[in-house]
């Protein structure tokens, strides 16, 4: 069942669907949506149980990318999504019609990912304050190269519901790893739009060749500082001109 989306729509052109993170907001694409909106009609959606969309009945992945796929117009759009929201782009992309997808620094590799919340989970499930705790840390340490004054800004425009974030990490948290491994496996080969995947935070060696063996349509990009570190987590806030012309150089060729 569907959860009526908030969403705002504004500019002109092709259909383009921005979806973010887990504990954030459309907001948070405030910086990127004007070097959008001059080639693109540009929706940003709140997920369910964030922003002013209200809460579902609980928080399955599918579910979720139904809610998104709700708000579509009668074209296809690009849905580009962030952290949470990249991996609900693909999700969206196996389920629905789109014209492509960017994932913006959420690899579909989530064993790793899944280790890492199940060792936490007695944080996660206690109480509020371990919760927050654990969010606060998690958030910090993906912050690479962003510099603290814009990491900071972004952690106190966070709200970390813990029943929103443990009902939406529920594969993490619940599932056994060949259930995950099956989830991954069936959403990557239902998915044959082009994929951009764009990580600000180094994916690892052999995450292209993984993810293009699922999912032959995508292609792998690890943007950096000039030094060679990595930008963190939120690369289209960190260079927010680029990243616009990299979705429109791809949206392009769609």
């Amino acid at each position: 069942m569907t959860v009526d989306l908030a969403t705002t729509t504004e500019g002109s052109g092709p259909p383009l669907v921005l979806l973010h993170g887990i504990t954030e907001d459309a907001s948070f694409w405030a910086p990127v949506v004007p070097l959008l909106t001059p080639w693109a009609t540009v929706t940003t959606v709140d997920l369910r149980g964030h922003g002013a969309s209200p809460d579902g009945g609980g928080y399955d992945l599918e579910d979720m990318a139904d809610d998104v796929a709700a708000t579509f117009g009668d074209e296809p759009p690009l849905v580009v999504g962030h952290s949470l929201g990249g991996l609900l782009a693909v999700v969206v992309a196996a389920r629905h019609t789109t014209r492509g997808v960017v994932d913006v620094d959420q690899p579909l590799a989530l064993g790793g990912l899944q280790a890492g919340v199940q060792q936490a989970a007695p944080l996660l499930r206690g109480s509020g304050a371990e919760f927050e705790g654990f969010m606060t840390a998690m958030f910090a340490s993906m912050q690479g190269g962003t510099p603290d004054v814009e990491a900071a800004a972004l952690a106190v425009r966070r709200r970390p519901r813990q029943d929103v974030v443990t009902g939406i990490w529920t594969p993490l948290l619940d599932w056994s790893p060949a259930e995950l491994d099956a989830f991954v496996e069936r959403t990557a080969a239902a998915v044959t739009v082009p994929v951009l995947s764009l990580h600000g935070l180094d994916p690892g060696p052999d995450y292209a060749a993984w993810l293009t063996a699922r999912v032959p349509t995508a292609t792998v990009e690890h943007w950096t500082d000039d030094d060679g570190a990595d930008l963190g987590h939120h690369p289209h806030l960190r260079r927010p001109e680029r990243f616009a012309a990299r979705v429109r150089e791809f949206a392009s060729g769609l």
